[in-house]
């Protein structure tokens, strides 16, 4: 399942629904049902379905990008926590993609600066731009 040209996802959550049960073991289905049911405001779902599609298995890249969409949902259902935990995941695995790392300090910045963490999130907003600025320079 691809984003459209609009932004939208080809596919509803109950045409992927399908799939998952012919194919239980498709952690990407499982992925994409998550991307669906985000794009829905069905936040409880799409953390569900991020974290089944993690415990079955997916490739490094897409498995980095399932943290950070079940971030960005667990930010939205008010699990600031779980949040953290994901954010701090991708930063963990060190992705060799510059922005998809300084993205993940920026987001975990913004949910420390919620939750009261104004420190923490000064160091992440710190890393996030010398991240940025190295990005830059390429």
């Amino acid at each position: 399942m691809l984003k459209d040209a609009m932004g939208g996802y080809r596919g509803t959550a109950t045409e992927i629904s399908r799939i998952i049960a012919e194919h239980p073991g498709r952690a990407e289905a499982y992925y994409d049902r998550g991307n669906a049911r985000s794009s829905c405001d069905d936040y409880d779902g799409a953390v569900a379905d991020f974290t089944m599609a993690l415990k079955i298995g997916l490739r490094f890249r897409e498995a980095i990008t399932a943290y950070g969409n079940r971030g960005m949902a667990r930010v939205k259902s008010g699990d600031l926590d779980g949040a953290i935990q994901d954010f701090s995941e991708i930063i963990e695995r060190k992705p060799g993609n510059k922005r998809l790392l300084c993205s993940a300090y920026r987001n975990r910045a913004l949910v420390k600066e919620k939750k009261g963490d104004s420190e923490g999130a000064a160091g992440d907003r710190k890393m996030a731009l010398f991240l940025s600025s190295d990005i830059n320079k390429q």
